[in-house]
């Protein structure tokens, strides 16, 4: 079993605190707060956001094609 100081053999994102995203995951919600939920406010932060999570999932997913169910 691994311990919890091990690396996993590919980065996983099951947390948002684990995603690369994090960062813009957080601007977006900070600028939230201080226009009071007028999202029309922060659109640049969310589509900053939208960009990683989908560079993100690419990456997942060519890292997915190499790997064997079976290993």
């Amino acid at each position: 079993m691994a311990s919890k100081d091990s690396t996993p053999p590919y980065q996983s994102a099951a947390r948002i605190s684990d995603s690369q995203c994090f960062p813009q995951y957080t601007a977006s919600l900070k600028c939230l707060e201080e226009f009071n939920t007028d999202k029309s406010k922060c659109q640049e932060h969310f589509d900053v956001y939208k960009e990683c999570k989908k560079k993100e999932r690419e990456a997942r997913l060519e890292r997915n094609k190499t790997r064997s169910l079976f290993s």
